[in-house]
């Protein structure tokens, strides 16, 4: 069993039909902006506040382990299982990058922090952030940008 890299983990098991999904839909929001300059602002506002997949994992896990610490200690030591089980799939989750909640959070749109960070430094090249750095100071093309995030 290999074990992938931790940044490529959850895109690595997700199906390519959902990476293709979030890809393009973020692609759409590029040219978006990129014919939107003055939104650009707003949008990388919006980033800082998007939950990536991994932190709604653990708020998800966290939140359904505990419900079967309390509802076991309650009600029926059954309910520990619920504890068991949502521990050994974060588990798995940490070691593969995949577990049950994946695919349906995937298809939800959720992001990993690598994808939401391509967009953020993707926006903040069009909005000209490192004009400087790039091409001797002149502006890299809005569409040239695009197209090399896609590649």
């Amino acid at each position: 069993m290999r074990i992938p890299p931790t940044t490529k983990r959850v895109e690595e098991s997700t199906d390519e039909v959902v990476n293709r999904n979030i890809r393009m839909q973020m692609e759409c929001r590029l040219r978006h902006y990129a014919e939107h300059p003055a939104q650009i602002d707003a949008r990388l506002s919006e980033l800082e506040e998007e939950w990536d997949i991994e932190r709604t994992l653990e708020a998800n896990a966290s939140t359904l382990a505990l419900t079967g610490v309390v509802l076991g200690a309650a009600l029926s030591k059954k309910f520990l299982l619920l504890s068991a089980a949502v521990l050994g799939f974060l588990c798995q989750h940490a070691i593969q990058g995949w577990c049950p909640p994946v695919p349906i959070l995937r298809r939800l749109g959720f992001r990993t922090q690598t994808e939401i960070e391509e967009e953020r430094y993707a926006l903040r090249l069009l909005r000209g952030d490192f004009a400087d750095v790039l091409r001797g100071g002149r502006k890299t093309p809005p569409e040239e940008i695009i197209e090399a995030l896609s590649a």
